[in-house]
């Protein structure tokens, strides 16, 4: 990847994932990345490659940053969810 992969979360990212207007899961992130609705995506560390791979490849693709932060939980968290999240798109 370019570098456009950012690896961990400092507060300030967090702070805006929580605020932001965002989009949760890997089919929505997805279709929102191919739209170019996108400033910034956060990929959770332990999220299961073979289901982030391409969302990753059309982010670098689209020049769109890209965060590995937190686990699937921390990011679900994150976002007001009571379940895990592998991808989180923060809208433009």
């Amino acid at each position: 990847m370019t570098d456009l992969l950012s690896k961990g979360v400092n507060s300030m990212s967090l702070e805006k994932l929580k605020i932001a207007k965002k989009i949760v899961g890997v089919k929505q992130v997805t279709k929102a990345v191919e739209k170019e609705l996108v400033q910034v995506v956060y990929i959770a560390k332990d999220a299961e490659q073979r289901f982030v791979d391409s969302l990753l490849i059309l982010c670098e693709r689209k020049k769109i940053a890209i965060e590995m932060t937190l686990t699937m939980a921390e990011l679900g968290s994150a976002c007001s969810i009571e379940v895990g999240a592998a991808a989180v798109a923060v809208l433009k």
